[in-house]
């Protein structure tokens, strides 16, 4: 029997309860999703309905988990291997590599990107990136059913691993030098650091081309970056669009 996590949030409960690879023991609505868990009763071991204020005292108030809280079993992911194995039979591939990314918010939106743009796979550092805790689920809004996310010991020698499956790594970086036009191979890794140091000097040196998103900045105000998800949206956006994807 595998682990048990806790999910809230409307849509991250109503895409695990759809998931077909999920053992359901526990949800807890209040009265005013109580339709929902009737609609899902058949996948659910245990419903249970309370009032808003007796919801509150037990699992926190609406504005964090919507008045709706589900308890499952975590999903049964592949391994790293196994998951660029199947990769391969696919015409295009992209994966995504957060190097020091540590804001479950920006990674769970990261994530919906991911689900939206035909990324597969996501890989963090086991020692520098959280687990996926309910504010991270909740914050994929139901793209954790669907995206891999990966925790690695080493991602410099996971990047040097995933070039011999083939894959061309191309790190995202403000540099004045980094090349600003977004021409991907079939099979692309896309490295993105944190906001405020970046990729480290170790990982960008196993990129095979450093990258940017070309904006414009304002001097004034000094605004002169974008958030690590919005960037990586618009980075996966443009592999999307100049690829032909067979969805």
């Amino acid at each position: 029997m595998g682990k048990y996590q806790t999910i809230y949030g409307l849509h991250s409960v109503r895409a695990a309860l759809l998931n077909k690879k999920r053992i359901n023991d526990e949800l807890i609505v209040t009265e005013n999703h109580k339709i929902l868990g009737k609609k899902y009763q058949y996948k659910i071991k245990k419903i249970k309905i309370l009032k808003p204020q007796d919801f509150k005292k037990n699992y926190g108030g609406e504005n964090t988990t919507q008045g709706i809280v589900l308890k499952t079993q975590e999903l049964e992911r592949p391994s790293i291997v196994d998951f660029v194995k199947k990769e391969e039979i696919e015409k295009k591939s992209v994966i995504l590599v957060l190097d020091q990314i540590t804001d479950p918010q920006n990674i769970g939106a990261i994530m919906r990107s991911c689900a939206l743009f035909n990324c597969r796979g996501i890989i963090v550092s086991k020692d520098n990136a959280p687990d996926l805790t309910p504010s991270l689920l909740k914050a994929a809004s139901g793209a954790a059913e669907i995206v891999n996310y990966f925790k690695v010991t080493n991602i410099k020698r996971c990047l040097s691993e995933l070039k011999k499956f083939g894959y061309w790594i191309y790190g995202f970086d403000s540099s004045k030098y980094a090349n600003s036009n977004l021409s991907y191979a079939k099979k692309s890794v896309l490295v993105f650091g944190s906001e405020g140091k970046g990729i480290r000097e170790l990982v960008k040196k196993q990129c095979d081309e450093i990258l940017k998103l070309n904006t414009k900045s304002n001097v004034e105000f000094q605004i002169d970056s974008l958030n690590v998800s919005n960037a990586t949206a618009i980075a996966l956006y443009e592999f999307y669009k100049k690829e032909v994807w067979l969805l």
